[in-house]
């Protein structure tokens, strides 16, 4: 067998045997394949595709290239929710300790931000002190205390992904639908879980830019789940303006904290509560949202999923007061109110102007070393479907920085679409694929 000839087989669009990607992908993990040819078979399939069950066998070798997770004794139900990345994205915020309020336990592993979309491990690392869990015991342990359970990736955890990435990077393959199911699927199947949620965003803000391709990916990523004998649900939710009213770190978590106390923005609550209803509907608790909404209502106003907030952050490390004291947080030396030159109604928030409006004044990194400010970010004050008058304002930025100030006062003002009849409300849930 030679990798040559694997490659030509994916090139002619053929169709690759288990064993013949044992041969190329445990020998590329050994070094024995060199760069020069495996970039050469990721863009064949970039053009070419896989097959179901190829990407299903693919995927499977990349989790088991390195340590996978399981929980002993842990008898909760276990809830793996993804996203693929938005502006404003505070979702895993909330709904780690609201599922753990009605029942459940979130077993997942987060990533840092990069470019316009933030990560949660940069959300939560604006707490002093915070430290998510960095081995398999401290995450059981704080999972079954807290039933949330958020890993910081892991060196040890599907190493053959992490080397592919790199090479994706480099080569103009990092778009192509199947090796971006295969490496997020990977993740997910390396840590034990009864369900799957998927959030794949679509629109200005999110990588998958149509509904056509966020359909495509959520296809694939939910015939592997489900192909390898994990439940997998895919929801497309909308990501044409950011979601919720903050943007940034610390100023999410806030927005996060009040969600929890029952101050949602309206759109954050519509996609937290579809995904713990679809987690209560497979587990078999509810037959509809309206049973679920009652049972997520109290969760909230009982102070459940507060407290588990709280005893997250505490042991964790961070400064649980938090939750009651945002002054205990970063906060920006400075405040820029951004005014509407214009009247109207919002017809559009451009999210990805609104990412990178936050990016440039520190609050995502444009490059792997680029340090995080977590106080600064912006505040929406407009959102789509609202009126604006001349001189309102359409959001605030808070800062440290004035160097690029102007920049991001820019790109906030460009951001907003303004048109002079009233528009209906986006929808947020797009779609729901299983």
């Amino acid at each position: 067998m030679r990798v040559v000839d694997l490659i030509d087989i994916k090139k002619k669009g053929g169709v690759l045997s288990n064993e013949e990607l044992d041969f190329l992908l445990d020998n590329y993990l050994s070094g024995k394949v060199p760069d020069y040819q495996m970039s050469a078979f990721l863009m064949s399939v970039y053009f070419n595709g896989m097959s179901d069950d190829e990407l299903s066998y693919f995927t499977l070798k990349m989790r088991d290239s390195g340590d996978t997770i399981f929980f002993d004794n842990m008898e909760k139900y276990l809830v793996d929710k993804h996203s693929t990345g938005g502006v404003g994205d505070k979702v895993t915020v909330v709904l780690g300790p609201l599922l753990a309020a009605v029942g459940m336990a979130t077993t997942k592993l987060s990533g840092k931000g990069l470019g316009h979309t933030g990560g949660t491990i940069d959300k939560f690392e604006s707490i002093d002190n915070f430290k998510f869990s960095s081995t398999k015991d401290e995450l059981v342990n704080i999972a079954n205390k807290t039933g949330v359970g958020i890993m910081g990736y892991s060196d040890k955890i599907v190493p053959l992904d992490k080397k592919l990435y790199s090479l994706r990077d480099v080569t103009a393959t990092v778009d192509s639908i199947p090796l971006i199911a295969s490496s997020i699927m990977s993740k997910k199947l390396a840590v034990q879980s009864d369900l799957i949620i998927l959030d794949v965003k679509v629109g200005d803000g999110a990588f998958m830019k149509t509904i056509e391709d966020a359909r495509e990916l959520s296809r694939r990523m939910v015939n592997i789940g489900n192909s390898l004998g994990r439940k997998t649900i895919a929801v497309l939710t909308n990501m044409e303006e950011p979601l919720g009213l903050n943007i940034g770190n610390s100023n999410e978590i806030i927005e996060g904290i009040e969600a929890l106390s029952g101050n949602w923005s309206n759109d954050l609550k519509e996609v937290v509560y579809t995904l713990v209803y679809l987690a209560l509907k497979n587990k078999g608790e509810v037959s509809n949202f309206s049973e679920a909404e009652k049972i997520i209502d109290k969760a909230i106003s009982d102070g459940a999923a507060l407290d588990n907030m709280r005893k997250f952050i505490k042991m964790s490390g961070g400064n649980e007061n938090i939750v009651d004291d945002y002054k205990l947080l970063p906060t920006a030396e400075n405040k820029l109110k951004v005014v509407s030159n214009y009247s109207g109604y919002v017809n559009k928030i451009k999210a990805e102007n609104i990412g990178k409006a936050a990016m440039v004044i520190g609050a995502g990194r444009a490059t792997k070393d680029d340090i995080i400010d977590h106080a600064v970010g912006i505040t929406l004050y407009k959102k789509v479907g609202d009126f604006v008058n001349k001189g309102d304002i359409l959001a605030e930025i808070q800062y440290n920085s004035s160097k690029s100030i102007e920049i991001s006062k820019k790109m906030v003002l460009d951001a907003y679409i303004l048109v002079d009849k009233k528009v209906d409300n986006k929808k947020n849930i797009l779609e729901i694929i299983e």
